[in-house]
């Protein structure tokens, strides 16, 4: 499996202050197919965009309604995104931060699975959008692209108000979390089939949330990608000096959720609004609270993973089991033997 050098060309966290103008362009650094947006200076909610579902159609992560269309923008254009004037996603003053995922461009259909679907799929960084209509129908499939089986795969109702279904490998596909809940995880063997996700599909039930007759729904596939991406678990050990992630690179952006117990935060970390260590600025998946620093919950971002340096039950309670998705900022050591530093 081929390396990635250069992580920025595949993920990137921009932080920008809103100026209230119309058609301001975002720079990414990269061929934008899908961006998550929060304001960290109020409460405006999550917004999530992608190529897929098309121009200025938003889903919010702190919520379980459904998609709205907020107008033409945000659009992607080479290199990044537009943003509207739009007050949650460019408010004069407000200070926000994106992230944001390059994945195959322009949509095809994909006949692989029972269910025909719309996907772009980049496979060289692992990411899929999925689009499809839901047939209430029992083990059926929906083909993803990707040519190898993703391990994280978060599906949205996108016209019923449904939540947000997270499976993740180190869970098993007989049970999920919920994105937009503090909840922990859940067992349901029907949601998946108790299948997990093979190279070429992703195996559903019939569930109205994600399998749904006639409804319209969007999943977002990750696979795992040397140098660029790390999808797994780790155990709390209560103590400031916490369990050491190991991932093989230098992150750039962590979600990290206890999954053994309800009550805790999706905290979302980043390289940008924290360039140095501790990384403690958080803002939660599942709430549109602003930003906030939290001394109980700093983790560090080393060259090859990261370390949490806090006590709090959000990410290192004592024997706590927590799942977690890793993107890069630099490769360990790549293929042309550049090697990350220390932060």
């Amino acid at each position: 499996m081929a390396q990635i050098n250069k992580p920025t060309d595949y993920f990137n966290t921009v932080t920008y202050t809103g100026d209230g103008v119309d058609d301001r362009v975002i720079d990414t650094g990269h061929d934008t197919n899908f961006v998550w947006i929060k304001e960290r200076s109020g409460t405006d909610p999550h917004s999530l965009f992608d190529i897929v579902r098309g121009a200025g159609e938003r889903l919010r992560t702190n919520t379980d309604a459904v998609e709205g269309n907020i107008g033409s923008k945000p659009d992607f254009v080479t290199g990044g995104f537009n943003l509207p004037t739009t007050t949650s996603l460019n408010g004069s003053g407000a200070t926000f931060v994106s992230w944001s995922w390059s994945a195959g461009g322009t949509a095809s259909s994909n006949t692989d699975g029972s269910i025909t679907s719309t996907v772009s799929a980049n496979t060289t960084s692992g990411l899929s959008i999925v689009s499809y209509t839901g047939n209430d129908t029992i083990g059926a499939t929906i083909g993803h692209g990707l040519g190898t089986a993703p391990k994280v795969v978060i599906i949205k109702s996108r016209s019923l108000v449904r939540n947000w279904m997270v499976g993740h490998n180190s869970l098993g596909f007989g049970n999920y979390l919920l994105l937009n809940s503090t909840a922990g995880s859940a067992s349901d063997t029907g949601l998946f089939n108790n299948t997990a996700p093979n190279s070429t599909v992703v195996t559903l039930g019939d569930y109205t949330v994600l399998n749904g007759s006639g409804s319209t729904y969007i999943a977002y596939c990750f696979a795992e990608k040397k140098g660029f991406s790390k999808f797994g678990s780790y155990t709390g050990n209560g103590s400031a000096n916490g369990p050491m992630v190991y991932t093989g690179f230098k992150p750039a952006f962590v979600i990290i959720k206890q999954s053994s117990a309800s009550g805790q935060n999706w905290f979302l970390t980043d390289n940008k609004r924290n360039e140095f260590n501790a990384v403690d600025k958080l803002v939660y998946a599942e709430s549109s609270n602003a930003e906030v620093t939290s001394g109980s919950h700093p983790i560090d971002f080393l060259s090859n993973g990261f370390k949490c340096r806090g006590t709090g039950a959000g990410n290192n309670s004592s024997g706590a089991t927590y799942i977690y998705m890793a993107f890069a900022e630099n490769p360990l050591v790549g293929t042309n033997n550049i090697p990350a530093t220390a932060r």
